[in-house]
């Protein structure tokens, strides 16, 4: 009697084979690697996946604008590619790239571009004919216009679309659960296979602050980058 009473003071006061509740801080301290290692692993796909996002769409805003008449293949392509489900996207690249967290960069990558293709777009459009022209005029070679003129004043466009596209992205990395490299997602689904409450509340917490950190830190990216709009809201 007295060791079943030892090992029952001995387990989780708040989640064990007959206790399963929904908050509970014992889950944090006992499992406190395996969250650490899920976050790591989510911010690192994340990250990735929108920075290769970022530099695919880049040329492809590029290439719209300079060719007209390719925009709307350009646009639609890049939205044809978020219309494909996750469930089937995944599968469909790991012939190419094996069980590998390269396999969830590539699909969101992919994904981001109907966000960012569009808005890099609008960005480059946002810069008047006048002030091109004008660095024309001054000698600006193609590159040097593009980074010292056309990127700068295109920024405010393009970090609004960048900030939605990874805020939607920390939520997609959690797809990446069916090939086993879903960060947080890994967790999630395991949480709801096992009815496993702590476990499931744990990583949804941390995916959203996950989520808000990173717009947070892109929006004063942006502030420090664009210093004659910090007089307006966000």
């Amino acid at each position: 009697m007295a060791v079943t009473l030892l090992a029952q003071s001995a387990e989780p006061s708040c989640y064990s084979r007959t206790v399963n509740e929904w908050i509970c801080a014992d889950y944090l301290i006992d499992r406190h690697p395996e969250l650490v290692d899920a976050t790591v692993q989510h911010l690192g796909i994340t990250v990735v996946s929108v920075l290769a996002g970022l530099l695919l769409a880049l040329p492809l805003a590029l290439t719209a604008r300079r060719y007209p008449r390719l925009e709307s293949s350009i646009l639609g392509f890049s939205t044809a590619l978020y219309t494909i489900p996750s469930l089937a996207l995944f599968p469909l690249l790991v012939p190419f790239t094996g069980l590998s967290p390269l396999t969830v960069v590539v699909g969101l990558a992919l994904y981001s571009l109907t966000i960012l293709v569009r808005n890099a777009l609008e960005g480059f459009r946002a810069v008047p004919d006048e002030v091109r022209e004008s660095a024309v005029g001054l000698g600006y070679s193609p590159l040097r216009l593009l980074f010292r003129i056309e990127l700068p004043l295109a920024i405010p466009v393009l970090m609004a679309g960048l900030r939605v596209a990874t805020v939607s992205t920390v939520a997609l990395t959690t797809v990446g659960a069916i090939v086993s490299y879903g960060g947080l997602g890994n967790l999630l689904a395991s949480g709801v296979q096992q009815d496993f409450k702590a476990q499931i509340l744990a990583a949804s917490v941390i995916c959203v602050v996950l989520a808000v950190l990173l717009d947070a830190l892109l929006l004063t990216t942006q502030r420090v980058l664009t210093p004659w709009t910090r007089g307006r809201t966000a």
